[in-house]
């Protein structure tokens, strides 16, 4: 199984920025699909951004223009860039890894333990 751990989660003042890191590891996978979704406090989880294997980027409607999704896959590595951050951004934000398991020949999806993202007015 594929191990997905984010970082870079914390405070930040509204119009800051942060970025987000999420890395993969494991063996035997090659991934198709790398998102970011949050869960606002008393809110369902929601789609941010994704990003897949041969470059193609999506974003809700409200953080295109300020967030970008990006990848290293040298390093297995996911980032979320967030600028001109509001307090409405303010979330659990985790990252999930959708991934073709070469041994058992099957799709599979994790995520992470999440990191908190808090905008302050």
């Amino acid at each position: 199984q594929v191990q997905v751990v984010e970082s870079g989660g914390g405070l930040v003042q509204a119009g800051g920025s942060l970025r987000l890191s999420c890395t993969t590891s494991g063996n035997t996978f090659r991934i198709n699909v790398m998102g970011w979704y949050r869960q606002p406090p008393r809110k369902q989880r929601e789609l941010v951004a994704t990003l897949t294997s041969g470059g193609n980027t999506n974003y809700a409607d409200s953080v295109k223009g300020r967030f970008t999704i990006s990848g290293d896959n040298a390093k297995n590595t996911v980032y979320l860039q967030m600028n001109s951050l509001k307090p409405e951004d303010t979330a659990v934000y985790y990252c999930n890894a959708d991934y073709r398991d070469y041994i058992q020949q099957a799709d599979f999806n994790s995520w992470g333990q999440g990191t908190q993202v808090t905008v302050s007015s």
